[in-house]
């Protein structure tokens, strides 16, 4: 926001209460969440709103001037080809009465720079406020992240998307998980957040391919199968269970999922690890679930390379660290060209 109309805005603090006349109207600039139902507005937005001598926007069959008017307020139809048109009109309706604009849900670009421009112009402007009337909740922006998936895939959105299968995919899912870890690894948190995004995006593009099949899914069943999943298996948060460590904790979620996994062979030390997994990481797996289950796990430590390497695992295992991460970390290191001096 142009930081001269802020400077206008803070003149809120001196306009007496709503409903009472005082010696200037005011202009309201309302903005709400695209995110949010258009009819949860904060109790000061529906206050500014009835006691509005007028309410404009752009376009009333918008969600959020549908709602008001909904509600019984009139709410006037005031659309412009240019927002320092808009600013002049706004501007001038508010030196004779209390003027509310309903924002629109792409928070009308440039209006607020022209408000500003056009209030410095005059000698003795109107009061001006932006009011908030709602905010987007933590998470809001997957909304977003799911529409444009559904636009890609829709009629007249991106061919390749729409050609895409769970197969021609598959590789990419596999290929973004393990960009992730490299820049975990690295340590680059913009990194790190940007290649989150990529695994995201493969996990809304699945859900979505499989909403266009019978019998599918949609991304809300996916969410929904996760919320049951993470509530059955943390009953020492959403019930009477009892692990209050870490280990504690492993050990449960350990014997959750076996019970939910009832068909696999209890003795499968491999059972349920995707074959496609690194050698080292499922080492890694391996010997944990060894561990947690009381099993010995038996091996010669010199009797050939494969024993000789699951001893290595079991050591960084032991000293709590991946032996997948240091073998990567190292071979970072070797791979790197040597400094000329």
């Amino acid at each position: 926001m142009d930081q001269r109309l802020a400077d206008l805005d803070r003149r809120r603090a001196e306009r007496p209460p709503r409903g009472v006349t005082g010696p200037q109207p005011l202009l309201t600039v309302l903005v709400t969440s695209p995110r949010v139902a258009a009819g949860l507005l904060s109790r000061d937005a529906w206050t500014a709103l009835e006691s509005a001598a007028q309410v404009l926007t752009a376009d009333p069959d918008d969600p959020v001037p549908a709602a008001v008017a909904a509600s019984g307020i009139d709410v006037a139809a005031a659309p412009y080809e240019s927002a320092a048109e808009s600013a002049r009109a706004l501007v001038a309706a508010a030196a004779e009465r209390s003027i509310v604009w309903i924002s629109s849900p792409d928070a009308d670009p440039g209006l607020t720079d022209a408000i500003a421009e056009e209030l410095t112009r005059l000698e003795d402007p109107p009061q001006i406020e932006v009011l908030v009337g709602s905010w987007d909740v933590p998470g809001a922006r997957l909304l977003d992240a799911v529409a444009v998936m559904d636009a890609l895939r829709s009629p007249g959105g991106c061919p390749w998307d729409a050609e895409q299968t769970h197969e021609s995919l598959a590789k990419y899912l596999l290929e973004e998980a393990h960009e992730t870890v490299e820049a975990i690894e690295t340590g680059d948190t913009e990194h790190v957040a940007e290649e989150l995004g990529d695994v995201l995006l493969q996990v809304l593009f699945h859900a979505r391919i499989a909403a266009d099949e019978d019998p599918g899914y949609t991304i809300d069943d996916v969410a929904s199968l996760l919320v049951d999943k993470l509530i059955r298996r943390h009953p020492h948060v959403f019930g009477d269970g009892d692990a209050s460590t870490p280990d504690e904790v492993e050990r449960s979620w350990e014997r959750i999922k076996a019970a939910e996994k009832s068909d696999r062979d209890e003795d499968d030390l491999l059972a349920g690890i995707p074959a496609s997994l690194s050698p080292l990481l499922i080492a890694e797996k391996v010997l944990t679930r060894a561990d947690r289950r009381g099993i010995q796990v038996s091996y010669d430590e010199g009797a050939d390379l494969g024993g000789r390497l699951l001893a290595l695992v079991a050591q960084a295992r032991a000293g709590g660290v991946s032996a997948d991460a240091a073998l990567r970390a190292t071979l970072r290191e070797v791979a790197r060209p040597p400094v000329s001096g």
